[in-house]
């Protein structure tokens, strides 16, 4: 038995967060929620990085996008698992897995495909070069997805209420985010237009030839009669 003054703070944090999962609301709790969760995801692979390399400068620029891509996913997954209830109605194992199936197939490739094309237009690459870095990346992280995914979508569509899926997938999948921050920012190697362009200042720089030590005192010289 709860004393009596926890069972009006329950009361009271009940009917406080009743609202954010209401009507309107409800969207724009999956919209923050899951834009914050990607976000908190990247800060924590940050400190991992820095951890790894002291001298590495945490990039709040980076973290940015993660969240504003994370609020671009918000409504997409909102609305999909609203259509996924009004197909497949019910919590019966049968229509379980049917949503399940569903779900890894069509919006575990879509999700994925807008994460990577967001945080690359946002960081100033081209589309072709995000598609390239999508499919270079896309099997290795697709093969995590069914290693995760399936479990806890199963938990998802079996127990929770409709209102309660985006939340639970946002909060619950911290690790998965990491992971997610993790593969997109792996120094696997620059996109080509970067990487041509540094290529591109490392030979002017090995053809500039040095300076010699009369030439350094010829211009010491020059600018002490100027």
């Amino acid at each position: 038995m709860l004393p009596p003054g926890s069972k009006e703070f329950m009361v009271r944090i009940r009917f406080f967060w009743r609202p954010f999962f209401q009507g309107r609301n409800l969207l724009f709790t999956n919209t923050l929620s899951a834009g914050g969760m990607l976000a908190l995801a990247d800060v924590l692979q940050q400190s991992r990085e820095t951890r790894k390399e002291p001298g590495r400068v945490r990039n709040w620029k980076r973290t940015g996008h993660m969240f504003l891509v994370g609020c671009s996913l918000g409504p997409m997954m909102h609305y999909w698992y609203g259509w996924l209830d009004r197909v497949y109605v019910g919590n019966a194992l049968k229509t379980v897995g049917k949503k399940v199936m569903v779900d890894q197939l069509i919006a575990s490739p879509t999700m994925a495909l807008w994460y990577f094309v967001g945080m690359d237009v946002m960081e100033g690459h081209t589309l072709p070069e995000a598609w390239e870095e999508f499919k270079d990346k896309f099997w290795e992280l697709y093969k995590a997805d069914w290693c995760v995914w399936p479990a806890a979508q199963m938990i998802n569509f079996y127990f929770l209420s409709p209102k309660f899926r985006v939340v639970y997938m946002n909060f619950i999948t911290l690790g998965w985010d990491t992971y997610l921050s993790y593969l997109k920012h792996r120094d696997d190697g620059l996109h080509p237009a970067v990487k041509s362009d540094n290529s591109a200042v490392d030979v002017q720089q090995k053809a500039l030839p040095a300076s010699s030590p009369l030439e350094d005192k010829a211009s010491k010289l020059q600018c002490e009669t100027c």
